[in-house]
């Protein structure tokens, strides 16, 4: 029996020291890389300012569970929305939601990622989104939560802009306005190596 517990507390050692690994915890800017079906884009992280949604979206990266989703939301200069989707159009299974940290000193600006929610301001999950312009109505005010903003584009800001011009309709299956007529996908996206 204790060498039984034993080996389950090794386990447990070694799978959460593997994941603080992989999520790279002690690294402050840590980058992504976004292999989509028009181009890559890379973006830096900022930890300093959003420590708990940057875990959370790294956990996400790291286990593959943005790779092979779509972009189901394209507004042109206003955002570009994806994470949460299948090409099948099914949700993907999401961790428990976030604390909202758009208090950080962060703004939804031209080239920034941020976290989507509904409108319980702490329900943030795995969806996010590129800002494509200053969407300063998104930051936090006085009297409501914003759009915690968590790092920003470093390359391939004109990959953003040409999926944001991809033709958009209403889905009828999903009944969501500003979905692209033609997939827009997010084939893999990667922990860059410090």
């Amino acid at each position: 029996m204790l060498k039984w517990l034993a080996t389950c507390l090794l386990l447990l050692t070694s799978l959460h020291t593997h994941a603080a690994v992989d999520i790279q915890k002690n690294t402050l800017y840590p980058q992504v890389e976004f292999d989509t079906s028009m181009g890559k884009i890379v973006v830096e992280l900022d930890r300093t300012r959003a420590p708990l949604t940057v875990d959370n979206f790294l956990t996400y990266v790291v286990t593959g569970e943005y790779d092979n989703t779509i972009f189901h939301r394209v507004i042109a200069e206003f955002v570009v929305q994806g994470g949460g989707l299948t090409t099948k159009l099914e949700e993907r299974p999401s961790h428990d939601p976030v604390v909202n940290e758009s208090g950080n000193g962060l703004s939804n600006s031209l080239g920034s990622i941020a976290m989507a929610r509904d409108n319980n301001p702490h329900s943030a999950t795995r969806q996010f989104y590129f800002n494509l312009a200053d969407n300063t109505k998104l930051d936090p005010s006085k009297r409501r939560w914003g759009y915690t903003v968590f790092g920003e584009v470093t390359q391939g800001m004109e990959v953003l802009e040409a999926i944001s011009l991809v033709p958009t309709e209403n889905n009828t299956t999903l009944n969501w306005p500003d979905f692209p007529v033609n997939t827009v996908m997010l084939k893999k996206a990667t922990l860059l190596p410090r």
